[in-house]
């Protein structure tokens, strides 16, 4: 493969994300432009208000690969036992819908959107310059 052809990276922006879940905001969706620019959204962690009430959180996610199957749990939180979860490589293709499937909350999740800029590498012509004047001889 030759990675001189493959457009190269000339910029990242990085935006955090957050949002809250509870018995009143049950959903969130983290959405993007539809423009012709690569995004990746990173789920972080997710954890547990010190009000959160006393019983099993299920955190189901459904993102643009998932469009077409039922949103997958994720994560289960007790605040008791494990109030929180970090993730490390989890990458999901917006848009990118969570959702309180059980417990009342308030459970936080907290994320990483990136945006890659792609630099388009003009191509030049190379003309090959021939001598006009004969080699010489022996």
């Amino acid at each position: 493969m030759d990675l001189s052809l493959s457009p190269s990276v000339s910029d990242t922006v990085c935006v955090l994300w957050g949002c809250e879940l509870n018995d009143t905001q049950r959903k969130a969706v983290f959405e993007i432009a539809e423009d012709l620019l690569e995004h990746q959204f990173f789920i972080r962690t997710m954890c547990l208000s010190a009000d959160a009430s006393k019983e099993m959180h299920v955190v189901e996610v459904q993102d643009r690969v998932g469009e077409c199957c039922k949103p997958v749990p994720i994560a289960t939180l007790h605040p008791m036992c494990q109030p929180m979860v970090s993730f490390s490589g989890f990458e999901l293709i917006p848009p990118v819908t969570f959702n309180l499937r059980s417990g009342q909350g308030p459970l936080f999740i907290s994320g990483q959107h990136l945006t890659l800029v792609y630099e388009e590498e003009e191509e030049e012509e190379k003309e090959e310059v021939f001598s006009s004047t004969p080699p010489l001889g022996k």
